[in-house]
């Protein structure tokens, strides 16, 4: 061969299991598809938990046409917030909790970073628990061997771990398409509405409130994590291509799966959300309900990989900031396993009163989660605007850190600003009282954390952090690992 030639070696394939975890992601390993992030978080959205969101407005007696509204409303509005995170994930690499430290320190960040912990086993609850609902329905398996199934088989999916888990949610896509979209067509066909279900009905402003509250809750809670799913893309996806792909995707399937539930629950005041599936569906051609609840088990099933998956990032990441962790799989596991058996125990135990305790469960979801992401996406947008020391965020004395008093500040005020606008079953702020119950604490909450981390931050020199953003780039780059076994960054020496 001519010393000229130049040889050309196989590309690496990548290994079954994934091979990194909260450690960067070195740019020669970046892959997938901007619109990949569709088909992610659509699969993501249009699962039976979702469409139990639907049923809530009913529950409370508001009409079906101010039910749709609201719905959409909170759906739209919650969606911009974790479309927003999406865009984080191809800029820096590593997963969403991790990127708290610049905001709230390496040892402050542990605040979000547990609530994250308790917002994927609070999730995982709700899912396992219609999952196995699902199961039973079709195998007939006892309720707690049903639960005990679905728990195995998400933690499977999530140890093969980011590309298993996109692959699986592309083919759920086209599954729910076929399904659901026969299932709707039919529904529509089938269920008839009462009369009074039809029209708009006046306008009752609490239940509309806690509606909305309840739609934006659940596509915020999936701020935390949506950019571990976008945290391999190139660097060269754009900020809009990333956004837009995220947010339609997302909205998308939410919307479908709320309409839907809303219109069914209105056509069935009384009926049970698995029950419901499957009746509708053996009207439409008889053994169709089976068919339907088996697709939505298969579902369910990726969405409780993620929320383990998510889970076993932020624990890792929480336990690396009390005594530095060498990421290995052996680890993962185990991380896994913790989340795994949390959420399995507590929907073992957990209440009948679902749709109640779903409502609420949500509603103080969302009053930890807004001055979080208030000041997480006011700090990458306006305050750091992209530029960060990835090698820094890793290093307990690093520049940003062990607190950093204005993250902390920030969320401490927008918390507190929002506690005069709860209502909830246990607490009704002052505010919301003389409101009759209605809440507005979403909107106060966003506005105060993000208004006073900007302010904050105003006329920050931050000339030093960005030269060693700067460095960071070059370092991570010639630090590259030659294979996604060698170490990534000085902070995670082994990737998973």
């Amino acid at each position: 061969m001519d010393s000229t030639t130049p040889v050309v070696r196989p590309a690496r394939a990548r290994p079954a299991f994934e091979v990194h975890s909260i450690n960067y992601i070195p740019r020669s390993e970046r892959h997938g598809r901007a619109w990949h992030q569709a088909t992610m978080w659509f699969a993501g959205n249009a699962v039976l938990a979702t469409l139990a969101v639907g049923l809530i407005g009913i529950s409370l007696g508001l009409s079906l046409f101010w039910t749709l509204v609201s719905l959409t409303l909170g759906v739209l509005f919650g969606t911009l917030f974790q479309a927003m995170h999406s865009v984080q994930g191809p800029r820096l690499g590593i997963p969403q909790m991790i990127q708290s430290r610049p905001q709230f320190g390496f040892f402050g960040a542990l605040l979000p970073q547990g609530v994250a912990v308790l917002l994927y086993i609070g999730f995982n609850v709700f899912n396992i628990i219609i999952a196995a609902q699902a199961l039973q329905a079709f195998t007939g398996l006892p309720t707690n061997a049903a639960l005990v199934v679905c728990t195995v088989v998400a933690y499977a999916v999530a140890l093969f771990g980011y590309d298993a888990v996109h692959l699986l949610q592309r083919w759920g896509t086209y599954l729910i398409l076929v399904i659901f979209g026969i299932f709707t067509i039919g529904a529509l066909a089938t269920v008839h509405l009462p009369t009074a279900s039809t029209h708009s009905g006046s306008f009752h402003l609490t239940p509309f409130l806690v509606v909305f509250g309840a739609a934006m809750a659940y596509q915020l809670g999936e701020a935390p994590y949506v950019s571990d799913y976008s945290r391999y893309l190139k660097t060269d996806v754009t900020a809009r291509q990333c956004f837009w792909w995220t947010y339609v995707g997302s909205a998308a399937g939410s919307l479908w799966m709320v309409w839907l539930g809303a219109f069914l629950l209105a056509a069935n005041p009384t009926a049970q959300l698995v029950p419901l599936i499957n009746s509708v569906g053996n009207g439409i051609f008889t053994g169709f309900g089976k068919i339907c609840l088996a697709a939505a088990f298969l579902t369910l099933m990726t969405v409780v990989a993620i929320n383990m998956y998510c889970g076993s990032l932020s624990a890792i990441t929480m336990a690396d900031s009390v005594r530095r962790v060498v990421p290995r799989v052996s680890i993962r596991a185990i991380t896994l396993g913790i989340v795994g058996v949390a959420s399995l125990a507590i929907s073992m135990v957990a209440s009948q009163n679902f749709l109640g305790n779903y409502n609420n469960f949500l509603t103080i979801l969302l009053y930890f989660l807004i001055p979080w992401t208030a000041v997480n996406l006011v700090d990458f947008y306006f305050v750091r605007r992209e530029r960060y020391a990835v090698t820094e965020i890793f290093k307990p004395r690093g520049i940003y850190g062990n607190w950093q008093w204005r993250g902390l500040l920030a969320y401490v005020v927008g918390f507190a600003a929002m506690v005069p606008f709860f209502s909830t079953p246990i607490f009704t702020g002052p505010v919301a009282h003389a409101l009759h119950g209605a809440d507005i604490s979403i909107v106060v909450g966003l506005a105060v954390a993000g208004g006073a981390y900007y302010l904050f931050c105003w006329n920050r020199d931050l000339t030093a952090e960005f030269q060693a953003a700067a460095e960071s780039d070059t370092e991570l780059e010639a630090a590259s690992p030659a294979k996604p076994s060698m170490p990534a960054t000085p902070a995670a020496e082994a990737g998973m």
